[in-house]
């Protein structure tokens, strides 16, 4: 009995070991020699991201498109699955799939956030690409049209050296877009996609902000700053910003909200801030400050910041440079180049003393380094 025992108990680890295993096969390559690929990149604040398998060529040079391979128009796959008028997979094997993290412009049309099975009914002169909810489907075989969340029509375009895997580019890339190109053999079929930057990007501000970001008062100075940078959403940012001041008083709160207030057409108000903002600036914070109102000709306050910043931190290259800059811009050469020399004695390595080798000339001949 003990003998049957261990024999069925045998029998059974072979018999769910076999069955576990035809339930998760093995590891293996795709059919075909395919390759499996993956194509992504975040376009803005936005991820795409493109599930392949990679055709070769093969040594089928000038029979890969309008043929059986990529045939023209549609095919009759009815014979293993339900459609009869299936488009190219736009790859190999599965579903060639494609998913954003937000929405998106495909060629200028909308296309919500999510997860799409990609197809192409290929021609020569104009290709239909088709964005389709069905994403979990083996190749063409279950096409359905009612399921296309997006259909749009490019050119395919001829390229001067052949590809041999089928491959997935990001091209032409900007913060707001970029072209996605299928190339294989000689031809590539490519489209654009674009994101609203700001708009995604305050979306998810005030999502993240919702959770343990929220907690931050860095987090609100980043995104009340981004308003600000982009002219955008002015009375939201600033409604940010308050919320860095309250927690975090300090040059570079201050600074943001008197930033955005003058933006917004309150300059008493801003210059009111900027008075409790500039006694808390470091000697970095100041010189740069300065730097920006010289940037924008405000010649004047920039020497008051200037002067500020050398009473604080009296004797330093940082503030040497700043007082040159301040009095050249306001016509006072001998003062800056005064100046100027002091700081070339301080200078911290061979780059900023040649900088400063070069602007004393033009101080002494009564010219502006700025």
């Amino acid at each position: 009995m003990k003998h049957i025992s261990y024999l069925t108990l045998f029998l059974f680890i072979l018999f769910f070991g076999y069955a576990q295993a035809q339930n998760d096969p093995l590891l293996t390559p795709p059919n075909g020699e395919n390759k499996k690929a993956v194509s992504g990149e975040r376009i803005g604040i936005t991820d795409v991201t493109i599930h392949y398998d990679r055709p070769g060529v093969k040594g089928r040079e000038g029979n890969i498109y309008g043929k059986s391979i990529v045939y023209t128009g549609y095919q009759d796959l009815s014979q293993y699955g339900t459609c009869k008028a299936a488009p190219w997979r736009a790859g190999a094997n599965e579903n060639t799939t494609i998913e954003f993290s937000t929405a998106v412009k495909i060629e200028g049309k909308e296309l919500a956030a999510g997860k799409y099975g990609f197809f192409i009914v290929f021609d020569f002169n104009e290709c239909s690409l088709i964005f389709s909810k069905e994403n979990k489907s083996w190749g063409s075989y279950f096409y359905d049209d009612t399921q296309d969340a997006l259909r749009v029509k490019v050119k395919p375009v001829s390229l001067d050296k052949s590809v041999e895997w089928l491959k997935y580019e990001f091209i032409n890339e900007t913060p707001a877009s970029a072209t996605v190109a299928l190339e294989w053999e000689k031809l590539m079929i490519p489209f654009k996609i674009e994101v609203d930057l700001v708009k995604t990007e305050l979306a998810d501000f005030r999502e993240e902000l919702k959770g343990d970001k929220g907690f931050s008062w860095e987090a609100y100075l980043q995104a009340g700053t981004f308003c600000l940078q982009n002219n955008t959403n002015l009375e939201q940012g600033l409604s940010w910003i308050n919320v860095a001041v309250q927690n975090h008083p300090d040059f570079q709160t201050f600074s943001a909200k008197a930033m955005i207030l003058e933006k917004t057409g309150r300059q008493s108000q801003s210059d009111s801030i900027m008075q409790k903002a500039l006694p808390l600036a470091s000697m970095t914070e100041l010189h740069q400050y300065g730097r920006k109102l010289l940037g924008i000709k405000k010649n004047a306050e920039a020497l008051v910041v200037f002067k500020m910043n050398a009473k604080k931190n009296p004797k330093q290259f940082t503030t040497f440079m700043g007082l040159a800059r301040g009095y050249s811009a306001n016509g006072d050469f001998k003062n800056a180049l005064a100046n100027a020399e002091s700081a070339l004695a301080l200078a911290p390595d061979p780059e900023n003393k040649k900088a400063i080798e070069a602007m004393i000339p033009k101080l002494k001949e009564g010219k502006d380094i700025n």
